[in-house]
């Protein structure tokens, strides 16, 4: 099944919540954990069983993991293969861009089933130019797996480079965050029908789209996934996502980490519930 399908199918069954696994520091020593591969091991594993039958997506923030080292990826291969044993949808939140066989075995990483690594899906740049994934783009079809394609983020630093205008090829004029969105809508429109494409983007949910070139009235990627983090901690509402996305709105994926991570250990699953029962009643 593509991974479109299999989006649509956890959006039916389980409402398109997707809670974050981000063991900062601070909450690690909140929950009464050690700031170690086995902290962040046993911080992935709760946030998988408080997740699992409540929601449908989960999203392991790989740096907090990274940054132990060997240990701290063996760490996240446990939390990830538990979360697959849970049925959950996994995106890898791993950010990786490069270009030619580089990226490819970036993709093949966390895209290859089988892999230690393996997700359901993995965010991506592609400030190098959205050609330059053709080839995580080639491997997450033929795995029927998702790629999630960085195009306007909520950090103010990023404002500078999504905002510039693009000066030559096709999208010239467009700003970069609006070339790198019709380039995803080009790359879907290729696909056999899905539900959704296997393409996808990250759009910071509280971002003022209109200000990077994107009008979410008439955007035409109605069957783009969109992973939209900022919700919770940071600020933007459940209830305003047809306001802030627009027509792109039916492909959101409601994003929220540190809002439902506060809660602590015991009080998770219980945040994680009442979370995700406000986000299927909203009306996208």
């Amino acid at each position: 099944m593509s991974f479109g399908d299999r989006l649509a199918g956890v959006f039916d069954s389980h409402g398109r919540l997707c809670v974050g696994i981000d063991p900062h520091e601070h909450l690690l020593e909140a929950w009464g954990l050690t700031a170690s591969a086995s902290g962040v091991r046993e911080f992935g594993l709760a946030v998988v069983e408080a997740a699992a039958g409540r929601v449908g997506i989960v999203k392991p923030q790989v740096a907090f993991f990274e940054r132990y080292g060997s240990a701290g990826y063996a760490a996240l291969e446990e939390v990830l293969a538990a979360a697959r044993e849970a049925r959950l949808l996994v995106i890898a939140d791993a950010k990786r861009g490069d270009i030619g066989t580089s990226v490819a075995a970036y993709a093949e990483a966390w895209l290859t089933p089988g892999s230690p690594l393996e997700a359901d899906a993995m965010t991506i740049s592609a400030f190098q130019g959205v050609g330059s994934i053709a080839e995580p783009v080639r491997l997450a079809e033929t795995a029927g797996k998702g790629l999630f394609v960085l195009a306007a983020t909520s950090n103010p630093e990023a404002e500078s480079i999504q905002k510039a205008i693009v000066s030559t090829g096709p999208r010239a004029g467009a700003t970069v965050a609006r070339a790198i969105i019709d380039d995803v809508t080009s790359i879907n429109q290729t696909q056999p029908a899905q539900a959704f494409g296997t393409v996808g983007l990250v759009l910071g949910a509280t971002v003022d789209l209109s200000s990077y070139g994107i009008d979410t009235a008439t955007a035409s990627a109605v069957a783009t996934p969109v992973l939209a983090p900022g919700f919770g901690y940071q600020g933007a509402q459940v209830r305003d996502v047809a306001r802030l996305f627009g027509s792109l709105a039916g492909g959101v994926i409601v994003s929220e980490s540190r809002g439902l991570l506060n809660a602590g250990p015991r009080a998770l699953a219980d945040a994680i519930g009442n979370r995700a029962a406000e986000v299927r009643s909203i009306d996208v």
